[in-house]
């Protein structure tokens, strides 16, 4: 009889049964076998929160054949993801499939590869119920506010609005961030650079910081221009020139919250994405003459620690690729933040000598960007550090004869060892400003003038969140963990709190009146310090110094008493929103339709209900037309609330595809195209056949 190792996925099994070999069977539970019923609250409120699990819709028939696989084999080891979701797997097929929770069958692998294989099938443990009450206590929380808070907020503002725990804080930073850049009110400014030859003929630039009583700011055109007259006719002369050198040190291993912002600003990559892809890379690929593996560690993690071996394993490759001055004189080590839970290495390649070029016929594209980044930093980060020589001039501006003077700066740096930018430097969301290489300044030199240049500037209102910034404000403040950062962004733009406008995140009027009524009604619920002091009772959970139970008593009894105040303080309430309305006239009365939403999605509706029902179809334009009868291609759902595409004049028409229209007309016969799955645009027209690959720019896969 074989030993029975179930994992959450099915991909997984397959590298994991190349590992093991005979005596061993691999299967997968397809994820959560096991949940909380989506019809009910399933949470007994009166009897200590008590959850009524049930067996996940459609898996009745996994887990009854899960059952009969256990009864054939020797023995069962759970072996789903190392963290509290992996372990609450676990718990759940333990109590399904009768397992003695007190019997040694759990066993973890931080890296889907030979080695992590062997060492977790060599430690194997108890499940840890800390771990499962941790993660219990956070579905139950979210199934409660969920469960109590969305009727409340659906009756007040829109019906089928949801409300989370820790989404309505992540759309609140938002919308907070959108109403300090209302708030703002531009500042005038102004530059003024002077551009001088130096007596090797090698021109700069000094920038203006003050005169004879000190540093002085320009705020207006009038004071700028009463510089430049003073200005007129002066000399200018090198000051003291300060000569030094600076370190910079590269950035630590990825964290999921760094890789989710570096795959954001670099790739251009969605953090749903990049955990999508991440996840491939940890479960294991086909690597052309290595065979199936896991080409980096666990991508659900807080702690920047590497093992020795994987160290080792990269400083020498870096020796032989770039030789030992590439490497620092000691080992670094990097910091952890206060609150980590360092549960698993940082995220790093499983075994950093298979260099990207040498995975990549291996991987598909976006795979490759993913794996190549993570390399690429991990090496990176045992490096030595950038050297860099800097050199800072002051440069006095003076009449002959005037005691008064104007100062000027110039500054720049070049390389005097490259270390780790030689291979790679961490990105930003901000612009850096780099001083430019100075030519050679001696102190006492003169310097021939050329020109003033004066610029006008504006001091700018703070930056929307793009998600790499949103994921570091989360993080920063203790809201969700490395886990949930990709579902929470996830969902608020799902739910229309708020849109993406180009790679910033913009509060909707839904997710700014739905922020102002939690704000005003229930503000410990979208309390920034707050929902951080859940996650670190959470973490106290797991640690098994706080009781799973008395969290749930502690929040909850809060919370009911004021749901009830705001139900009875706001009965009768309704909070109109301005972008329901619409301006198509209601046939039958004349008012102004606006938008609802009914178990198919959004519809017209007249606002004198119910003096008048009238009610019709909500229709998305696309721009297109029908290549069979010329109607307006329009936007659909389907029951399921999948989109898809068909004529306006359904059901005379019945042309319908799931195939988006792409705005572009066929060179053959001047119908629309559509684009298809597999990157292909194609021409819909019967008869026609025309076909083409997708251009990188319209042909863009949507996200």
């Amino acid at each position: 009889m074989s030993k029975l190792v179930i994992v959450e996925s099915v991909s997984k099994a397959k590298v994991i049964k190349g590992f093991l070999g005979k005596g061993y069977e691999v299967t997968a539970s397809v994820g959560h076998v096991r949940d909380l019923p989506a019809s009910k609250l399933s949470v007994d409120v009166h009897n200590d929160f008590a959850p009524k699990y049930e067996i996940v819709k459609g898996k009745e028939k996994l887990v009854a054949d899960l059952k009969s696989m256990v009864k054939k084999s020797s023995g069962v080891l759970l072996a789903t993801d190392p963290d509290r979701e992996g372990e609450a797997i676990s718990w759940h097929l333990a109590t399904l499939l009768d397992l003695d929770l007190n019997q040694k069958n759990r066993v973890t692998f931080n890296e889907i590869t030979r080695k992590g294989i062997e060492t977790g099938m060599a430690n194997p443990r108890t499940v840890d119920l800390d771990m499962v009450n941790a993660q219990q206590a956070r579905r139950i929380l979210d199934r409660l506010v969920g469960y109590k808070l969305s009727p409340f907020v659906s009756q007040k503002i829109r019906r089928g609005l949801s409300a989370g725990r820790v989404q309505s804080v992540a759309v609140r930073l938002i919308v907070d961030k959108e109403d300090e850049i209302n708030r703002f009110v531009p500042e005038e400014y102004w530059s003024l650079d002077a551009k001088l030859v130096n007596s090797a003929r090698r021109t700069l630039t000094a920038a203006f910081v003050g005169d004879e009583s000190g540093k002085v700011k320009l705020k207006t055109k009038e004071q700028t221009d009463s510089y430049i007259a003073r200005l007129e006719g002066a000399e200018y002369t090198v000051g003291s020139v300060k000569k030094g050198t600076r370190k910079k040190s590269p950035a630590p291993p990825f964290t999921t919250s760094t890789m989710q912002q570096e795959a954001s600003r670099r790739l251009n990559f969605q953090s749903s994405r990049t955990m999508k892809i991440a996840q491939e890379l940890y479960e294991g690929v086909n690597v052309q003459g290595h065979g199936s593996m896991g080409l980096i560690t666990y991508m659900r993690t807080d702690s920047l620690r590497i093992s020795d071996q994987a160290r080792e394993q990269g400083s020498n490759y870096i020796r032989a690729a770039y030789g030992d001055k590439f490497l620092p004189d000691k080992p670094r080590y990097f910091k952890q933040r206060a609150n980590a839970q360092d549960g698993h290495e940082a995220v790093r390649p499983t075994n950093p000598e298979l260099t990207p070029a040498m995975v990549k016929g291996s991987l598909n594209a976006e795979q490759y960007k993913l794996y190549n980044l993570i390399w690429l930093r991990f090496m990176a980060s045992l490096m030595a550090d950038c050297i860099q020589n800097t050199v800072k001039a002051e440069i006095k501006a003076q009449k002959p004869g005037d005691e008064g003077y104007c100062l000027f700066s110039a500054s720049g740096y070049e390389v005097k060892f490259e270390g780790y930018t030689a291979l790679y430097e961490e990105s930003s969301d901000a612009e850096d400003e780099k001083d430019a290489k100075l030519p050679e300044l001696k102190s006492e030199e003169k310097l021939k003038f050329k020109e003033l240049i004066p610029a006008q500037h504006f001091t700018q209102a703070p930056p929307r969140y793009t998600e790499a910034s949103l994921i570091k404000a989360l993080e920063e403040n203790g809201v969700g963990r490395p886990s949930t950062y990709a579902t929470i962004i996830t969902t608020i733009i799902k739910r229309e709190y708020v849109k993406r406008a180009a790679k910033q995140l913009v509060p909707t009027e839904l997710g700014i009146a739905t922020t102002r009524l939690l704000n005003e009604r229930f503000p410990k619920i979208v309390n920034v310090k707050f929902t951080a002091s859940m996650e670190n009772s959470l973490d106290e959970v797991e640690h098994g110094r706080e009781d799973y139970v008395q969290v749930l008593r502690d929040f909850y009894g809060d919370f009911e008493k004021t749901l009830d105040k705001a139900k009875a303080d706001m009965q009768g309430v309704k909070i109109e929103l301005e972008e329901d309305k619409t301006d198509i006239p209601c046939e039958k009365c004349g008012a102004m339709m606006v938008v609802k939403i009914g178990r198919y999605g959004k519809f017209l509706a007249c606002p004198n209900y119910p003096a008048c029902k009238n009610t019709k179809p909500l229709v998305q334009e696309t721009g297109a037309l029908c290549p069979k009868c010329g109607g307006k291609v329009v936007e659909k759902r389907s029951r399921k609330g999948h989109t898809f595409y068909g004529c306006e004049n359904w059901p005379k028409c019945d042309f319908v595809t799931w195939d988006k229209p792409t705005g572009d007309v066929c060179p053959q016969c001047g119908k629309a195209l559509f684009k298809q799955r597999g990157g292909m645009i194609a021409c819909l027209n019967e008869g026609c056949g025309y076909t083409a690959k997708a251009s990188k720019k319209k042909g863009k896969t949507d996200e």
